[in-house]
C-alpha cells in the first residue's frame, strides 16, 4: 500500500493513525497538492490528500472513504475494530468524524496549517506569502469552544463516542495534533480534554506523528511531551 499524504494535513494524519492502530505498513509519499502533479491528479482528480493505493489500480481518496474501506473489511469479532457494532453508536462516530473533518478543519486546523505552514512552501502564484492575521485570529477564537466541546464529550464517556476507542478519537486527535505542533491549543481551558488527548497521544500508533517536524518551524513544548 502507498499513502499519498502531507505530514501536517490532518486528514492524512487521521489515516496514518488508522493504519498504525491496525498494524498496517504503508509507504508514505508526500504530496504538495497545489503543484497539481499529473500522476497525483490521475489518482484523485479532486487534487486533495490523502489517497491510499491498494494493489494494482485501486486508489481510495479521502480519509472518510479510507476509514469506511477498512471498516468494511472487518469481521464482527475482530479485536481491532474502530467502528462500533450498533447502528446508533455508528451514527455518533460518523457524526464526530464529520464534525472534525469539516467543521473543525474549516474553523481551526485548516486555516492554521494553511497560514503557518503551507504558505511558506507555496510559490506566490499558488497562494504563498505572509500569513493572514485575520484567519489566524479567527482560528484561535474558534478552537476555544471546540476544546470545551471535546472536554464535554470526554466527560460523558470513556472515549469521545463511547466506551471504546473509535475513529472519533483518532480524527479528533489528528486535527488537534497539528494545532498542538503550532502551539495553538489552549490546554488550560479544559482539563478533561487535555487528559483525553494525553491518553490518545500516548498510544504507540501516535509515535510516528510526534516525530514529524517542519523545517524552520519548531514543535511546541507540549507536542511530543506525553505528560504535558
Amino acid at each position: 500500500m502507498q499513502l499519498h499524504h502531507r505530514f501536517f494535513c490532518p486528514h492524512s494524519r487521521f489515516v496514518r493513525l488508522i493504519l498504525a492502530e491496525r498494524g498496517v505498513e504503508v509507504e508514505l509519499i508526500e504530496e504538495r497538492p497545489w503543484e497539481r502533479r499529473e500522476e497525483f491528479l490521475r489518482l484523485n482528480p479532486e487534487g486533495t490528500t490523502p489517497i491510499l493505493t491498494v494493489g494494482s489500480g485501486l486508489a481510495i481518496p479521502g480519509s472518510e472513504i479510507i476509514a469506511a474501506y477498512f471498516d468494511e473489511l472487518d469481521r464482527p469479532e475482530t479485536d481491532r475494530r474502530l467502528m462500533p457494532q450498533g447502528a446508533i453508536a455508528r451514527v455518533e462516530v460518523r457524526r464526530l468524524i464529520h464534525w472534525f473533518n469539516v467543521k473543525f478543519f474549516e474553523e481551526v486546523s485548516g486555516p492554521l496549517v494553511a497560514e503557518k505552514i503551507d504558505k511558506r512552501f507555496m510559490a506566490p502564484e499558488h497562494g504563498g506569502g505572509a500569513p493572514d492575521t485575520n484567519a489566524l485570529r479567527a482560528a484561535r477564537a474558534n478552537i476555544r469552544y471546540h476544546i470545551r466541546y471535546i472536554g464535554w464529550l470526554a466527560a460523558r464517556n470513556d472515549w469521545l463516542a463511547g466506551p471504546e476507542l473509535s475513529y472519533a478519537d483518532l480524527v479528533a486527535a489528528a486535527h488537534l495534533s497539528v494545532a498542538d505542533y503550532l502551539g495553538e491549543v489552549p490546554w488550560n481551558d479544559d482539563e478533561t480534554a487535555k487528559d483525553w488527548y494525553a491518553r490518545v497521544k500516548s498510544r504507540p500508533a501516535f509515535r510516528p506523528l510526534l516525530a514529524d517536524r517542519v523545517v524552520g518551524t519548531p514543535a511546541s513544548a507540549t507536542y511530543a511531551d506525553l505528560d504535558f
